[in-house]
């Protein structure tokens, strides 16, 4: 799904440059223009952000996702 319409992100590039090691809004900002434009998308690409880590950290652990 589109995070950022303005820059045509979406949650699967999000979670991407997650992989990569992008590590807080700055990061997604730099790596993809997310929320750089009108601003609306910060919370949301920030929400698929946090998921994306959970989802690392717990397959990390051997534990359940979030």
């Amino acid at each position: 799904m589109f995070v950022c319409v303005c820059n045509k992100v979406t949650d699967s590039q999000i979670r991407d440059a997650c992989e990569r090691g992008a590590t807080s809004i700055d990061c997604l900002k730099d790596q993809l223009k997310v929320a750089t434009c009108c601003g609306r998308c910060e919370d949301c690409a920030k929400r698929v952000m946090q998921e994306a880590h959970a989802e690392a950290f717990a397959g990390q652990f051997g534990l359940a996702p979030v």
